[in-house]
């Protein structure tokens, strides 16, 4: 089982990576959010999931725990499996994701790609129970909203861009408008719409 990989990022993409590890290049699927988090010629750790099925190994790469845990509790759901679960977690933080299945938010889960409402409705009744710890209190989330327009978040879409092959002088001036325009959205968000003004170039 691999737990993680720590090494050089010698490649990212619009959803996955390549992290060299001891002179092997492992490749792996991951969200906006961790691929956000690298770019390539630098060191980074990301933690991760192995899924063995008949048709192969897939690696699953994540920026934090509470990705990752939140990536396998989403899985106990009859018919929702790793590719859906990774979907839930590039539209959604770990955090908001949680709180819309706590808050028994079905219709706003199903702006996921490939969960209907059925899905969505069972999402909810198998979880609700099962993902308070990842949902925050509402003055922490007020601070991660805060958090959210931080330069920080700006800094991290910026090196995402670079690493799919953008530069700085081109992407810069696009994640910082969005950032003042979109202020409280997650770093996967203001990445999708970095990347939806960019390819229109």
């Amino acid at each position: 089982m691999i737990d993680s990989l720590y090494g050089e990022v010698l490649h990212v993409g619009l959803d996955h990576a390549v992290i060299e590890c001891a002179g092997v290049g492992y490749r792996f699927s991951a969200a906006p959010p961790t691929l956000a988090r690298l770019a390539r010629g630098e060191t980074r750790r990301v933690l991760t999931s192995m899924v063995v099925k008949d048709d192969g190994v897939t690696l699953y790469g994540f920026a934090d725990a509470d990705a990752r845990e939140l990536f396998h509790t989403l899985q106990g759901v009859s018919g929702l499996g790793p590719k859906l679960a990774l979907a839930c977690l590039a539209v959604f933080e770990p955090a908001e994701l949680a709180r819309l299945i706590a808050g028994g938010e079905a219709k706003t889960i199903q702006s996921i790609p490939g969960v209907g409402k059925k899905m969505a409705e069972r999402m909810v009744l198998e979880l609700k129970d099962k993902v308070a710890g990842y949902a925050p209190q509402p003055s922490d989330r007020a601070a991660a909203q805060q958090g959210a327009g931080s330069s920080f978040v700006s800094e991290q879409v910026v090196e995402a861009l670079l690493g799919l092959g953008f530069t700085e002088r081109g992407a810069r001036p696009v994640v910082e408008k969005l950032a003042e325009d979109m202020p409280g959205e997650p770093s996967s968000a203001l990445l999708r719409a970095a990347l939806s003004q960019l390819g229109k170039r």
